[in-house]
């Protein structure tokens, strides 16, 4: 079960709504709201939500921390002030690492989000068994409300889903094959060959392999080569003329 997201003592609909579609982004779904200063429900937050607004709909709405994580079996809570209290502190990406080893045993988690102003009161992070702390610029260190909500599903979508870091998109085409490549490279040698670009002689070898290189670092694709091709068939064509 993914982990259940709570906003203590949220203060304005506009940061529960960004909140609801933050954690929609990354694929949560599980909000709990803690009684909310401006009453619920909210149409500011309803607005905000856009395309999430279902997270708003079925969000369970509790009057104090107690209630809201009485059925949860392992507790954080996000803070970026250092607090009198012996306790794991942890970056998003370990506590997510560590909700997904959890979650995967059949624990129930939950994330505790404090009210924009002040932040989590110490009476509600002393119920957490770890603490979230993102590691933010010391000098400013706050965070909005749905910012931190952003991060963290952030996170725990890194954790669950299997992302590639690079990938090429390629635009209704297919990367050039060698041979391809291979003649484009004649094509080019062809033409400097003839304005008299491999001078002196001693060095043709050694620029030829050049740029052979280059061409294979390129990564082109077959409309490049096309376009390439077409680019000195014209230059060649003019300086002709």
């Amino acid at each position: 079960m993914d982990p259940v997201f709570i906003l203590v003592r949220p203060q304005m609909g506009e940061n529960i709504g960004a909140s609801a579609r933050a954690m929609l982004n990354f694929g949560l779904e599980r909000l709990r709201i803690v009684d909310p200063r401006d009453g619920w429900p909210n149409p500011k937050a309803v607005a905000m939500a856009s395309g999430a607004g279902r997270l708003l709909d079925h969000a369970g709405l509790f009057p104090d921390v107690k209630a809201a994580t009485a059925d949860v079996d392992y507790l954080f809570a996000t803070t970026a002030r250092s607090r009198e209290l012996t306790k794991p502190i942890m970056t998003p990406e370990r506590a997510m690492e560590h909700a997904r080893a959890l979650t995967a045993a059949g624990k129930r988690v939950g994330v505790l989000f404090g009210p924009e102003r002040t932040g989590l009161e110490n009476e509600d992070v002393v119920l957490a068994n770890a603490i979230i702390t993102v590691p933010v610029n010391p000098d400013f260190f706050s965070l909005n409300l749905a910012q931190c909500v952003l991060l963290t599903a952030y996170e725990w979508r890194r954790q669950t889903v299997e992302v590639p870091p690079e990938v090429m998109e390629m635009a209704r085409t297919d990367f050039a094959s060698g041979i391809e490549v291979e003649k484009l490279g004649d094509h080019f040698e062809d033409r400097l060959a003839e304005a008299g670009f491999f001078h002196p002689a001693e060095k043709e070898a050694g620029m030829k392999l050049n740029l052979r290189n280059m061409w294979s670092r390129l990564n082109l694709t077959r409309a490049d080569v096309q376009t390439l091709h077409g680019m000195l068939r014209q230059i060649a064509w003019k300086l002709k003329q």
